[in-house]
């Protein structure tokens, strides 16, 4: 089963782990312009990255269809950035499992991404540079003694390290508390964006908190300064739902009215769809709404995105058929045995 479809015991307000590493090879120029050195870059990254295994298999994006690209962009395998700067030239590497997914010739020469589910920062770590450390190997890196791993944003020097988690923060949200938490955390160094990364909006109560500092720090000590920061988060969103709970009624009927929308509407937008999940999936948490299951839950987030919803299908529909499309596919996952 695919990363983004599990869950573990801290995915009820920690969505998902991402570790990023974003790397550049020494014999190639930086930002590269020219269609005959992406070309080449490819070649040689292509010919030494088969080598390490991680049933890694090679795609450009300008060979794919606009749908397959932007269900990858909802799955936060590419950013949108790159299928917007580089469709006639950037290139990916996924695995079957889409746990790892490696854009090449976007802002550097290689962006190594690895993602888990839940708040699972170490091993997702670990598994970037076990690759890492095989990748540079076989291509070698641009590296330099005192800065570090050399990159096209200065903000990157040093680790080149973008550690990040996807939170849920519903409660903090309804008891008008997300903002002094996020203004909190925010003077530790810490970004806080929106689903899709820099430039983009929250939205269904989800957020991407990652680190700033990438230079004068390990890779360790990163993620154990982000740790304490999301399990902080963790720890304050869950004691929002405790009080959101000692009001019973008004709470489930919350939660009851978004599931009973979703289980009978008819049509339904994706904006829409996401305010409604986020209710869903925090009665589903507490242990309130006992008609779902994490999967489902998870199923409805992922099929319900525009792309990710055609990709299901099978077909191809206009903004209106897919409000229709939307309503059907929620009420078959909602009624799967």
């Amino acid at each position: 089963m695919n990363w983004y479809l599990q869950s573990n015991e801290n995915s009820d307000v920690a969505k998902s782990t991402r570790i990023r590493l974003a790397r550049n090879l020494h014999d190639f120029k930086f930002n590269l312009t020219k269609k005959e050195e992406m070309e080449a870059l490819e070649n040689k990254i292509k010919e030494g990255l088969y080598s390490i295994g991680y049933g890694l298999r090679f795609f450009k994006l300008k060979d794919m269809d606009d749908i397959t690209k932007m269900s990858l962009v909802e799955k936060n395998l590419i950013s949108p950035e790159f299928v917007l700067n580089k469709n006639d030239t950037g290139s990916i590497l996924i695995n079957d499992e889409e746990n790892i997914g490696i854009m090449i010739g976007n802002e550097d020469h290689l962006e190594i991404q690895v993602f888990s589910c839940g708040l699972d920062l170490e091993n997702t770590l670990n598994l970037a540079i076990e690759m890492d450390q095989k990748i540079e190997e076989i291509l070698g890196y641009a590296i330099h003694k005192k800065y570090g791993y050399l990159t096209a944003c200065p903000n990157n020097v040093g680790t080149g390290l973008k550690a990040s988690v996807m939170v849920h923060l519903p409660a903090l949200s309804r008891t008008k508390n997300t903002k002094k938490v996020l203004d909190a955390i925010n003077s530790f160094g810490i970004n806080i964006r929106g689903v899709y990364g820099e430039n983009t909006e929250s939205t269904g109560d989800m957020y991407q908190i990652s680190n700033k500092q990438t230079l004068g720090i390990t890779e360790k000590e990163i993620i154990q300064n982000l740790m304490v920061i999301v399990e902080k988060i963790v720890k304050q969103e869950r004691q929002a739902r405790k009080i959101l709970a000692k009001d019973d009624i008004a709470l489930e009927d919350l939660i009851y009215r978004s599931y009973g929308i979703l289980k009978h509407c008819r049509k339904i937008s994706s904006e829409e769809t996401r305010t409604l999940l986020s209710d869903i999936k925090l009665g589903t948490d507490l242990g309130i709404l006992k008609e779902l299951t994490d999967l489902k839950v998870q199923k409805l987030y992922l099929y319900t995105k525009p792309a990710n919803l055609q990709k299901f299908l099978g077909e191809q529909y206009e903004a209106l058929e897919r409000d229709i499309k939307r309503a059907e596919v929620i009420k078959q996952i909602l009624e799967e045995k």
